[in-house]
């Protein structure tokens, strides 16, 4: 008698190939991450979207993204329509992959209207992947951590 044993990653099949693509299209219309912002802000003239830090003026203060709009989630509901085009995409970060702020964020921006995605990694991987940040007493860089990303080169290649 012979037994077959099934590991751990294909106990459950993984999805047929179309499930999967309708899964990941859909997730990429809503997450976008890290190093495909920064690019598209480098670019050079209209990204097409608005970068959205939802978190306190506190944690602004301590280091946000250039360019970005600051309007912590709280305030969404009541400050949206006075800063934001409802015809252009908003793109959310918040503090980094433990929180869910910018989920959140994103949310109450979806529920008044907005085409929305979160920047996955938040403003944790911005700075580990050696972008350059604002904070209260002006710019400021750090070295790229290799385990977020490629250094010494201008992509990942994925």
């Amino acid at each position: 008698m012979t037994t077959t044993t099934v590991n751990s990653v294909l106990r459950v099949a993984p999805a047929s190939p179309a499930e999967a693509a309708r899964h990941f299209r859909a997730s990429l219309a809503l997450y976008t991450d890290v190093s495909d912002v920064a690019s598209a802000l480098a670019s050079g003239g209209d990204p097409g979207f608005v970068l959205l830090d939802s978190r306190s003026a506190d944690a602004w203060d301590q280091g946000h993204v250039p360019g970005a709009l600051h309007l912590p989630t709280a305030r969404i509901a009541e400050r949206a329509a006075d800063i934001l085009d409802p015809a252009v995409p908003v793109v959310t970060y918040c503090w980094g992959p433990g929180c869910d702020g910018a989920a959140r964020a994103a949310l109450a921006l979806a529920e008044l209207g907005y085409r929305v995605k979160e920047m996955l990694g938040g403003f944790e991987y911005w700075v580990r992947e050696g972008y350059a940040y604002q904070t209260s007493r002006g710019g400021e860089r750090r070295a790229a951590d290799p385990l977020t990303t490629v250094v010494d080169a201008d992509a990942c290649g994925c």
